[in-house]
């Protein structure tokens, strides 16, 4: 039995370091062709793209999720940095969008790995993007800072969440009952939620149907503080 259960484990390691290979070598191809687009201003093909590397990301961090603590590097960061990045990643989508981003103190220094952070962020922005049903549609982006910790707040005017739904958005495989299935793998917010989770961050969602959808990150301000999942 013992040596079936290691047969499996072994085969399940293998496979995770496939997906997380797969992921890493595809990337490549997929920067030379984004470049190409960028120099022939196809915007088209830029943006369906961007949509193949985003679920290339999804898939590589969905792979790497099971043994996070390997791949951390915590360090002091600016989280006004932070947002310039995930910002400009989906500046295409922003402005074809014709949303509006207004960002508010962001000037705050955290602990925390960058790469997972940027990751976690970007799949809160693909959301707002994607759940965006307003003429005049807007994101805020702010922090509220107490004596313990630094919260991070994301809202969008967007489609909101029904209140049934909004107690199920951190579980895998979630779309909503009306969100546009779809287009919605369900993955992004659960992703979130177990790497905030992994880096001692707590994540929280508060929205109201029809009108807007608040997500929050709360850093300590240790570096070692540790949130309950």
């Amino acid at each position: 039995m013992n040596d079936k259960i290691s047969k499996l484990e072994q085969e399940n390691l293998d496979y995770r370091e496939y997906i997380e290979s797969f992921a890493h070598e595809i990337k490549t191809p997929i920067s030379a062709l984004s470049l190409s687009f960028d120099n022939t201003k196809d915007k088209i093909s830029k943006k369906e793209l961007d949509k193949i590397d985003m679920y290339v990301d999804q898939i590589l961090y969905y792979a790497r999720s099971e043994n996070p603590e390997k791949d951390y590097f915590i360090k002091e960061l600016n989280l006004s940095d932070i947002i310039h990045k995930v910002l400009l990643k989906y500046r295409v989508y922003l402005l074809d969008e014709k949303i509006s981003v207004q960002v508010n103190n962001l000037d705050k220094k955290i602990y925390t790995d960058e790469k997972w952070l940027i990751f976690i962020i970007s799949q809160i922005i693909q959301n707002s993007i994607k759940y965006m049903n307003k003429k005049d549609k807007k994101i805020e982006i702010d922090t509220t800072e107490n004596k313990d910790n630094i919260i991070l707040s994301i809202k969008d005017n967007g489609c909101g969440i029904k209140s049934s739904d909004l107690v199920r958005v951190f579980e895998k495989g979630f779309t909503g009952s009306d969100r546009k299935k779809k287009i919605s793998t369900g993955i992004g917010l659960y992703l979130a939620k177990k790497i905030c989770n992994s880096l001692g961050l707590m994540i929280s969602i508060q929205s109201i149907y029809k009108q807007q959808t608040t997500l929050t990150i709360t850093f300590p301000k240790t570096k070692f503080n540790k949130f309950d999942a």
